[in-house]
């Protein structure tokens, strides 16, 4: 699988340093085609924790729940005791753009190519766990509805901030 050195606008948008665990929002703001500080800070509205955030790490409820809130496709590869069946390889993954979940690691996939910093296949023998797909871009208001949705996300999280009520850390 082709490898491409793509931080997702992390650079772009003011950040430094080499050292973090971004890897959610660098592979979520690539596959998605959004800005990497508007991910971040939309993955740090539903974390709301000091224990994992969007440099250090978020959990996979985190953007688990970002995910499926936009409206994104999970096709799970794997299942408990069923052993590896799909690889890190563009013969095993299908066309498109893809958010791929392996061990501790979110990877950006497009048409076949890893989009990330670092080339996370492990020469092809890497598991998938499964992968989401964005929703269909049929309609000429998805990034409308991504907006709708991301405000309606922050609004709630306001309102229960506002009503004391405090999030679990994840």
């Amino acid at each position: 699988m082709d490898f491409i050195y793509n931080d997702g606008g992390r650079e772009a948008a003011g950040f430094r340093g080499k050292k973090c665990k971004d890897c959610a929002v660098r592979a979520l703001a690539i596959v998605g085609e959004r800005d990497y500080r508007q991910v971040y800070d939309d993955l740090e509205s539903i974390a709301q924790t000091k224990i994992a955030n969007s440099r250090r790490g978020v959990t996979k409820k985190v953007w688990k729940k970002y995910l499926n809130d936009l409206g994104w496709t999970w096709t799970p590869t794997m299942h408990i005791g069923s052993g590896c069946k799909v690889h890190l390889r563009a013969d095993e993954l299908p066309e498109g753009r893809l958010v791929v979940s392996t061990s501790r690691h979110l990877v950006a996939v497009i048409d076949g190519q890893i989009h990330d910093t670092h080339d996370p296949s492990r020469g092809g023998t890497r598991c998938v766990y499964g992968y989401y797909r964005p929703p269909s871009e049929d309609t000429d208001d998805t990034t409308a509805r991504y907006h709708q949705e991301v405000a309606a996300m922050r609004a709630a999280a306001a309102a229960d901030r506002r009503r004391g009520y405090e999030r679990t850390p994840y």
